[in-house]
């Protein structure tokens, strides 16, 4: 029953991306099951849309955890970062456009500890000097996670290959972010084929 919930969810985030404004038969059907099923699941718009932002910020925070961007070369940390958080662009593209969520406390406290365990991360680097200082960290986790959500639109409109979005992320953002005298020792060589990773709008800037 939970594998079928993930299921409806990541449908009904498909075409919600797509059409905000999608009726919950419309959703059904996207999800490929009966509107009485799907309001079985959940009564109502509002408990669906609460429960795909939920879904999306334990998947992204099941990403950053995945991405140990506590430890080790912070450049490198974005790089994996990007890696783990691909898979949930088009969840983060979702919670992007649905700003109304972030009056709900919960919801905002749990992007809060996202955006905050980034923003360090982006500190590190500026600390390391190996990032632009002149940029604010908590900016930084702002406009990666921005970018990261533009993937996802980028890649469901088919404007953009998903086998090319993890590369156009790392390097649309690191260089933006990376000092240029750095750059060249943090770039990696040609990626082997098939070397795609595998197994989601902020504000506060860090002090």
């Amino acid at each position: 029953m939970a594998m079928e919930r993930e299921q409806v969810l990541t449908a009904a985030v498909g075409l919600l991306t797509r059409q905000p404004s999608a009726a919950m038969d419309e959703i059904a059907r996207a999800a490929g099951i009966s509107r009485a099923t799907l309001h079985r699941m959940f009564p109502g718009r509002e408990a669906l849309i609460g429960e795909i932002a939920a879904f999306a910020l334990r998947r992204m925070d099941a990403a950053v955890d995945a991405a140990r961007i506590e430890s080790g070369d912070p450049v490198a940390a974005v790089r994996r970062l990007a890696e783990r958080m691909i898979p949930e662009a088009q969840l983060v593209a979702f919670l992007s456009g649905e700003s109304r969520l972030f009056d709900d406390d919960e919801i905002t406290r749990a992007w809060d500890e996202i955006d905050a365990r980034v923003g360090a991360l982006f500190l590190r680097g500026q600390q390391q000097g190996l990032l632009r200082v002149e940029l604010p960290a908590g900016w930084l986790s702002e406009a990666f996670f921005s970018l990261l959500a533009g993937v996802g639109w980028a890649v469901q409109d088919g404007r953009l290959a998903a086998r090319d979005s993890t590369r156009a992320l790392t390097e649309l953002f690191l260089g933006g972010v990376v000092r240029s005298d750095v750059t060249a020792a943090h770039t990696p060589g040609p990626a082997a084929p098939d070397s795609a990773a595998t197994p989601t709008t902020h504000r506060n800037d860090l002090p």
